[in-house]
């Protein structure tokens, strides 16, 4: 991490928000309406966005569609049924100048310790930027945070250009190259199709076959959106039509005796798409549909159908010199190397370095990501993750969970306001109470059916991902927050000496940040 910088003042919030991505800006929002004003956000970057920010591969865009993936308070007028990167950018920035977030972002600060203060029943942050003390902190950060860097041997020693996804170097022009992808989820589903035109060869590296659904995206009419303004009900009709899919194709993934008829649309969906037998059946998973991530593209298998592209069904072991090599013997020349790799999802990078009542979060995680209802975390007192474990499923769209979270936080944050207490923990019996049984029904699903291994399982073995329940559920769980379910402290006495120093200071300005 970056050092310190020499600003030695003491900036005093009653909420900070660490990251200003889709999470940080409703968590904005939502705060302020529940009549908290005093809030700050910390961004490391130089700008808003988060995710859409960062990932900028060619055909990035969202998996759920368009009218799902907004906050239910800012309805847009996307141009497609499933948006892409820079609209959901666009959309960020609209919605938060709107309400005036952007004021409250610190940019270019990164957090680099956070710990909470037993005395004063305070965080304090240590930043690049200074020092900030809150009464809360909201941890914002998102799941698909830090890109996951593959061990390749001689990777390092590659003449040509290698880079992630998730950091796409558009300085590499991709035109009459040889380019090697490896990994085949989700990122290289969508910017397969757009570089395949380009490259001169496209060898794509799978270790692992994805179920791949259809995606029925589509242009929405430009003026869909005045209509929808004169007809409310009519959009709430569209949102409802699409959330309810979502939950249809959500039932059969926690009930795995009903998956069937979807894995046999999928299966309809590569046999029409690709005809050739051996391809095919070096695509077909072996492992049950939603055991991994789900995808839908319309274009990634006639993509890998085209003649300068090469899928190769194995993992990469080696790189030597201008040649990939795979596990089974597999060596191709590369100009360029991209890697589809993944995250490290749900690895909050401060985590070691986000000390609670007894050691750091990346200790108390060791075994376990654990939190009550994926917001509240044992220990860690006056602090809310967002996003956090097991809050999540393959259909359920993340500003849903977002906005019941905010609901329950601001609730939270409510109470310790009026109580006249300044802390409140999540008491440790209720969290390993709902580990429990979250743990015990994901072995009913289909989310644990992929060996213990694979995005939903942040852990070896331990499913740290996937909600096992409805959306429905989550948000009506999240709907009722309860006291009785936390500790409440009060602030410690001051000493009779101190006190009375206290009392005979005249009144002096405040120093929170204006």
């Amino acid at each position: 991490m970056a050092d310190a910088s020499m600003d030695n003042h003491l900036h005093e919030a009653e909420v900070v928000v660490i990251g200003a991505g889709l999470s940080g800006v409703a968590a904005v929002i939502a705060l302020r309406r529940a009549g908290f004003d005093n809030v700050v956000v910390l961004e490391k970057s130089g700008r808003l966005g988060g995710t859409w920010r960062d990932n900028t591969y060619p055909g990035c865009g969202c998996d759920v569609p368009s009218v799902l993936y907004e906050y239910s308070f800012a309805p847009h007028s996307w141009s497609r049924g499933f948006a892409d990167r820079s609209e959901i950018l666009d959309y960020l920035d609209t919605t938060a100048a709107t309400h005036g977030v952007d004021k409250s972002i610190r940019y270019d600060t990164e957090v680099l310790s956070i710990r909470w203060q037993p005395g004063a029943h305070r965080w304090n942050l240590q930043t690049t930027t200074g020092t900030y003390t809150a009464r809360a902190v909201i941890v914002a950060t998102g799941p698909w945070h830090r890109p996951r860097h593959p061990d390749i041997p001689g990777l390092s020693t590659f003449p040509g250009t290698a880079f992630h996804s998730a950091r796409w170097n558009h300085e590499v022009d991709l035109t009459g190259r040889r380019v090697a992808v490896v990994g085949t989820g989700a990122s290289t589903v969508q910017f397969l199709p757009e570089i395949q035109p380009k490259a001169a060869h496209v060898d794509v590296f799978q270790s692992t076959p994805q179920w791949v659904l259809p995606k029925p995206d589509y242009l929405l009419p430009p003026g869909l959106h005045r209509f929808f303004e004169h007809h409310p009900a009519a959009r709430r009709a569209l949102r409802g039509l699409h959330h309810w899919t979502q939950e249809a194709i959500g039932v059969p993934l926690r009930h795995p005796h009903l998956l069937r008829p979807l894995e046999s649309l999928a299966r309809l969906h590569l046999r029409t798409s690709v005809r050739d037998r051996a391809l095919r059946r070096a695509l077909t998973p072996d492992y049950r549909l939603g055991g991994r991530r789900l995808i839908t593209s319309a274009a990634y298998y006639p993509a890998l159908t085209r003649p300068n592209v090469r899928l190769h069904p194995t993992r990469v072991t080696a790189v030597e010199g201008s040649d990939v090599i795979g596990a089974d013997g597999t060596r191709t020349h590369a100009d360029i190397i991209v890697l589809a790799t993944g995250y490290h999802i749900g690895d909050i990078p401060l985590a070691p370095h986000l000390h609670g009542t007894d050691g750091s979060l990346a200790q108390a995680w060791a075994d376990n990501r654990r939190a009550y209802l994926g917001t509240s975390v044992s220990g860690y007192p006056n602090l809310f993750l967002l996003i956090g474990p097991n809050l999540l499923t393959g259909t359920t769209a993340v500003p849903t969970v977002l906005e019941a979270q905010l609901r329950y936080i601001t609730t939270a944050l409510n109470h310790l306001r009026t109580s006249g207490a300044t802390a409140l923990d999540v008491k440790p019996e209720a969290e390993a109470a709902h580990q429990q049984a979250l743990h015990k029904a994901l072995r009913n699903t289909v989310y644990n059916a992929a060996g213990g291994t694979g995005y939903y399982f942040g852990l070896p073995g331990i499913n740290t991902f996937c909600w096992p329940w409805s959306t429905g559920r989550l948000v009506k769980r999240l709907h009722a927050f309860d006291p009785e379910l936390y500790t409440w402290a009060l602030p410690l006495p001051l000493p009779a000496q101190t006190r009375a120093k206290r009392d005979r200071m005249p009144a002096s300005p405040s120093s929170r940040l204006q």
